[in-house]
């Protein structure tokens, strides 16, 4: 006998077309909207660096020209003639060089206000961060509501404070009020709360640390990125301030550079004056270097820090 032949019958298999997820078809939205999102962004980018560099680029241009073809040229081209290094000359040595005196002036509100605004922030924010002391909330709100007034509404009060005192027309008249930073005293009272460990702290004190030798030797190299941060700011605003030394200081030979190329342009400005807007120009232009060097060499420390900060143990 033969067995039975079994024939095996195959059933088609059906296929599903499943419906796109919600998921997905979000995400085919969002890549489909980000190139015309990064066109937009990259846009916005272009104008914000345009608007920026203009204005350094037509300071540059123009301190490359003479007093005569200041008046002829066009301001966003160069002229004929390169007289850049005998505008710098004619700028360093101009009323018996008072644009260096204007300077070394700077310098010292600059070492003094905001190095000594910086030290004031570093100290007092670690202390505030990371000690407990009765009326902390009220310094709190002290802090916060000294950075939300303005520094020219207090410019008054603070002459009629120093005319008192006898120090107006004196360099302790901007040093003095340079040195309160509440913005640098909270950024640093923000940025010890998070950088400095209270463990650490903790050991060093069981070893036997002080108090200043913790915080010099402990607490002050990772503190690094905010005292740049601080710094920079603080020496921005010392280097740039123009209203205070305004209503303060009426002596020339303790002007900063602000009043001294303010000085120089209504100089300029006025029927019959003398020549000068060139060197106002030149002033400008060597006023902003120290400021780009300052950037430049402290970048690193900054973003050496912001990218210690990005990693989490």
């Amino acid at each position: 006998m033969s067995a039975p032949s079994c024939t095996a019958q195959q059933t088609p298999r059906r296929t599903t077309h499943r419906a796109p997820t919600p998921l997905r078809s979000t995400r085919r939205r969002h890549s489909a909207g980000r190139p015309r999102r990064s066109v937009l962004l990259t846009a916005l980018m272009g104008l914000t660096a345009l608007y920026s560099l203009l204005p350094l680029a037509w300071l540059l241009i123009n301190a490359t020209k003479t007093q005569q073809s200041l008046q002829t040229s066009f301001g966003l081209w160069f002229s004929g003639d390169f007289a850049l290094w005998d505008n710098i000359t004619q700028t360093l040595t101009y009323d018996d060089g008072i644009f260096v005196r204007w300077f070394l002036n700077t310098l010292l509100y600059v070492v003094v206000g905001a190095g000594g605004a910086t030290f004031l922030a570093v100290v007092g924010g670690y202390g505030l961060a990371k000690f407990d002391f009765t009326g902390k909330r009220a310094v709190f709100a002290t802090v916060i509501g000294a950075v939300a007034v303005p520094a020219t509404a207090l410019a008054v009060p603070t002459f009629l404070m120093f005319s008192k005192m006898g120090l107006t027309d004196t360099p302790w008249a901007v040093i003095i009020p340079s040195l309160i930073s509440p913005f640098g005293l909270y950024l640093m009272w923000v940025f010890a709360a998070e950088a400095i460990p209270t463990e650490l702290l903790e050991a060093a004190r069981m070893d036997g640390s002080g108090e200043v030798r913790t915080f010099f030797q402990v607490a002050l190299p990772l503190l690094g990125p905010g005292i740049v941060t601080v710094l920079l700011f603080t020496m921005v605003q010392t280097w740039n301030n123009y209203f205070l030394p305004l209503i303060m200081i009426k002596n020339p030979d303790w002007y900063p550079l602000t009043l001294g190329l303010d000085a120089w342009n209504e100089q300029a400005s006025t029927a019959g004056g003398q020549p000068v807007f060139n060197l106002v120009i030149t002033g400008s232009l060597l006023t902003i270097v120290p400021l780009v060097i300052a950037f430049l060499l402290l970048q690193r420390y900054w973003q050496s820090g912001l990218a210690a900060g990005s990693v989490k143990g």
